[in-house]
């Protein structure tokens, strides 16, 4: 670096040169200034543009994949000249044509994402010529890890670019890619280890003790109006004597009125699942083809008038206090529910709920309950659906059967 003193003299000897270089200088700072205020606006309008409007993981994501496609490249520029002896301008200009290839397949991608909500071959050609880059790089690989790292490079720049396609594609579609039927939750679900629902352990084991005593009670029933041999009902008997046992001590069934119901109402689905045979559930969108409009029916009869606007509620029941200490009793009570509810029939007539809690002395909902099961049997079921079409009367378990002239049925229809 020279002296202020030869400066000084290299001023004085060349007053003209001096003069140029000084205009040449204050030209190239004006140059640069304008260069960088250019490259300034350029590079805040690109930020702007197309940077600042995207997620933070986005812009990461690029950059990342930017990255690992330039590590891609640095391979291939070793293996052009190595392995293909290319020098020069021609291996400045073929080293990179793979990435190139790389860069515009994904480019096409994220149209055709934008376009038709797919990636279609594109997407498929990324992955292929990653692949491709990835080996082709290895190959001229020095040692075991830095074949490895040449390998992991691309496969790294195609994965962030298929996770950002991903983010893309749930932000274009609003849904995700697939649902997996095989995942650690149903594969744990499936051997038992988890729970479906948010029930707590104790209800979950409440369930199944009482599900194994109502199944020990279908199996006994079962054996005993099929003749099994009184050594077989000594074993069933005592297995439904076990389960019970076990519901008892570990569910209080004993005590727990809610836990009484539940093992009545699978005792009772269970014991008349024959009834199911004859439902006829029908689609309300699909009329029958001998299907006509209802005729106008006939008013009913006043005297019926206010016995069909009754309320379950609204009827005083003999003793509305729960009655039922233990499960025998309840048991013995839904059996004369039955025997009722079968002679009535029989005589032509769908008993009403409170007709049932009053007979009986049931409780209103418990009487609701067994009336429901048993009237989609197939007779309960021809009762009221002849009443329907009569008089035009809904089941509301508040009715019974009525004739034409007003009168209660006595007979079969």
């Amino acid at each position: 670096m020279p002296t202020f003193e030869e400066i000084a003299a290299f001023v004085a000897e060349k007053p003209f040169a001096t003069a140029v270089i000084a205009l040449l200088g204050l030209a190239g700072l004006v140059l640069a200034y304008l260069i960088l205020r250019v490259t300034w606006r350029a590079v805040s309008w690109l930020v702007s543009r197309y940077i600042a409007p995207r997620p933070i993981e986005d812009v990461l994501t690029v950059v990342a994949a930017s990255i690992a496609t330039g590590v891609s490249a640095q391979g291939m520029w070793r293996f052009s000249g190595d392995v293909l002896g290319l020098d020069g301008p021609l291996r400045l200009l073929l080293f990179a044509f793979i990435e190139v290839a790389i860069i515009t397949s994904a480019v096409r991608a994220r149209r055709n994402m934008r376009e038709n909500f797919s990636a279609g071959i594109d997407g498929i050609a990324v992955w292929a010529l990653t692949c491709l880059t990835a080996v082709l790089s290895s190959m001229d690989a020095r040692s075991a890890p830095e074949a490895l790292f040449r390998l992991a490079a691309p496969l790294v720049a195609a994965w962030l670019w298929e996770r950002g396609m991903a983010i893309e594609r749930h932000r274009i579609r609003g849904t995700g890619r697939i649902n997996w039927r095989l995942t650690p939750e149903r594969l744990l679900v499936r051997v038992g280890l988890a729970e479906v629902s948010d029930r707590t352990a104790s209800e979950v084991d409440a369930h199944r003790r009482l599900t194994r005593v109502a199944l020990a009670a279908k199996r006994a029933k079962s054996m005993r109006d099929g003749g099994a041999s009184e050594r077989k009902m000594r074993g069933a008997l005592a297995k439904l004597d076990k389960a019970m046992d076990q519901a008892v001590e570990h569910t209080g069934l004993a005590v727990d009125q809610g836990r009484q119901e539940a093992l009545l109402a699978q005792i009772a689905a269970l014991y008349n699942t024959s009834a199911l045979i004859d439902a006829d559930p029908r689609v309300p969108w699909e009329p029958e083809a001998d299907h006509h409009p209802v005729p106008a029916r006939p008013a009913l009869p006043p005297a019926l008038v206010e016995l069909v606007q009754d309320d379950d509620e609204d009827i005083q029941v003999f003793d509305t206090t729960p009655q039922v200490v233990d499960t025998a009793q309840r048991a013995a009570l839904m059996r004369s529910a039955r025997d009722y509810w079968d002679r009535q029939i029989a005589k032509g007539i769908v008993p009403r709920t409170v007709d049932i809690a009053q007979e009986i002395g049931l409780s209103l909902p418990a009487a609701r309950q067994y009336r429901a099961l048993w009237k989609l049997e197939p007779e309960a079921h021809a009762l009221i659906e002849a009443l329907y079409q009569q008089h035009g009367i809904v089941d509301t378990g508040a009715f019974p059967a009525i004739a034409d002239d007003g009168r209660m049925l006595t007979t079969k229809l």
